[in-house]
C-alpha cells in the first residue's frame, strides 16, 4: 500500500473506475449474446437486440471504456454475424433453383 496521499487517492479512484468499467464491459458482452441468441432464434425483435447491442457498444466507446476503433471491430464483427445467421436461416427455408419449378415423368 502507497504512503503517499495522492497515490492512495489515485488508487482508490482507478477501483471505482475498474469496478464501473467491468459492470460496462459485461453488459457488451450480455447485450452481444442476447442480439446472437435471438438472431439464432429467428425472432422478431432480433433487430432490435442488434440496435440496442451496437448502442451499448458506441456508448462505451463515448465513455473511454473501450477504444474507439474496438468498437468499431465490435459492431462490424456483430453486423457480420448476425448477417450471416440470418442469411443462413432465410437460405433453409428457400427451395434450391433447380427443384423449383422441376416436373418429373415417369
Amino acid at each position: 500500500m502507497a504512503n503517499i496521499a495522492s497515490q492512495i487517492k489515485r488508487n482508490r479512484q482507478n477501483e471505482k473506475r475498474r469496478l464501473r468499467n467491468k459492470s460496462v464491459r459485461a453488459e457488451l458482452r450480455t447485450r452481444t449474446k442476447n442480439a446472437v441468441t435471438a438472431a439464432q432464434a429467428g425472432a422478431e425483435d432480433s433487430i432490435e437486440q442488434l440496435r440496442l447491442a451496437v448502442k451499448r457498444i458506441d456508448k462505451a466507446a463515448a465513455r473511454g471504456v473501450i477504444h474507439k476503433n474496438t468498437a468499431a471491430n465490435h459492431k462490424s464483427r456483430l453486423v457480420r454475424r448476425v448477417a450471416a445467421i440470418e442469411a443462413a436461416a432465410a437460405a433453409a427455408y428457400e427451395p434450391a433453383d433447380d427443384e423449383v419449378g422441376e416436373e418429373v415423368d415417369e
